[in-house]
């Protein structure tokens, strides 16, 4: 079994940064994969950006590439989200998830779940 609980959300003003922060406890050697996805208004799960928790390899969605920056810390078992250069675009629900079977860009690879954190991107 693995937790996942997220962190760091809240409201920022268009063009500033956040930083959001996954801490993961239980069984975390069996996962393979650490996402992030979102969720906006009206709009369907996406994929954000996912890593392996080597953290040799990265994944990023065309709309967040060169803006976000995933990352791991395995001795805290963490997972990060810098996010610079936010728009309104980026306002959702943003869930952490871990995968046992190394899928990283669909949501139905990720058997867990944190209860999301929202970011807000207000002008």
């Amino acid at each position: 079994q693995v937790q996942l609980v997220e962190s760091g959300g809240g409201l920022v003003q268009a063009g500033g940064s956040l930083r959001l922060s996954c801490a993961a406890s239980g069984r975390t050697f069996s996962t393979e994969a650490m996402g992030w996805f979102r969720q906006g208004p009206g709009k369907e799960r996406e994929f954000v950006a996912a890593i392996n928790w080597s953290g040799g390899r990265t994944y990023y969605a065309d709309s967040v590439k060169g803006r976000f920056t995933i990352s791991v810390d395995n001795a805290k078992n963490t997972v990060a989200l810098q996010m610079s250069g936010l728009n309104s675009e980026d306002t959702a629900i943003y869930y952490c998830a871990a995968s046992r079977r190394g899928v990283y860009y669909s949501p139905t690879g990720y058997e867990y779940w944190g209860q999301g954190t929202q970011v807000t991107v207000s002008s």
